[in-house]
């Protein structure tokens, strides 16, 4: 899963992304306007962490630019503000959620994993796609009941194809949802290759048919089927 943690607060920014590090996310931070703005619209994230009150504009302002342009990550707004109106103001705006300032990160890792359920996988914590299963709680995935050992990088792969379901998506998006903001540095997206041929062989051993098909465009484009 992938986060962009959009805080100017140094100290709770670096508690934020120590905590989802251990919990397994692929965090990236912003701490002004500009530069979450930056991120936001040029990237893909399973959810943003948003603080209102950014050097350079206001979180809210960041929030309506994102949905008037169709923008569907999920948004938890996180503010000292904790006023009725403020709350109503975030929530009218898009946001997902809207918690306070102190918390608990525990609080915090809980809102998102509910608000990832909402977004995936209805009222449980697990997608289901035909025989397969992915338990985004306990990070396992089966087929036709039998569990698959695959890597972290497989697992966000395989689970970046479920949510996209019906999509055409590119070795650019997989890459940049895997990696983050380290695709910049790589000489090119071939690893996308790898994984995909591993995930399809694991699944194969378990009976599963191929899960993807290949399309050649101007680029190598997947789609689950």
């Amino acid at each position: 899963m992938k986060l962009l943690i959009i805080e100017d607060e140094d100290s709770l920014l670096r508690s934020i992304i120590d905590y989802f590090t251990q919990e397994d996310f692929l965090c990236e931070a912003a701490s002004t306007y500009q530069e979450g703005m930056q991120k936001a619209t040029d990237f893909q994230y399973d959810c943003i962490i948003l603080d209102i009150n950014l050097p350079g504009g206001s979180g809210l302002q960041l929030l309506e630019y994102l949905r008037k342009h169709k923008n569907a990550d999920g948004v938890i707004i996180i503010s000292a503000r904790n006023s009725l109106d403020d709350k109503i103001a975030g929530l009218d705006l898009g946001a997902d959620d809207y918690l306070t300032k102190p918390f608990h990160l525990t609080e915090l890792y809980s809102r998102v994993k509910a608000l990832l359920r909402r977004k995936y996988a209805s009222s449980s914590n697990v997608i289901e796609f035909g025989q397969l299963k992915l338990d985004l709680l306990l990070k396992t995935v089966s087929y036709s009941g039998q569990s698959l050992l695959l890597t972290k990088n497989e697992y966000e792969l395989l689970l970046f194809l479920l949510t996209n379901k019906n999509r055409v998506v590119s070795r650019q998006a997989i890459a940049e949802h895997i990696y983050g903001e380290q695709t910049d540095n790589l000489a090119s997206f071939d690893f996308v290759y790898s994984h995909i041929k591993n995930l399809k062989r694991k699944l194969k051993e378990k009976g599963g048919d191929d899960f993807c098909k290949q399309y050649t465009a101007w680029a190598i484009n997947y789609q689950y089927d």
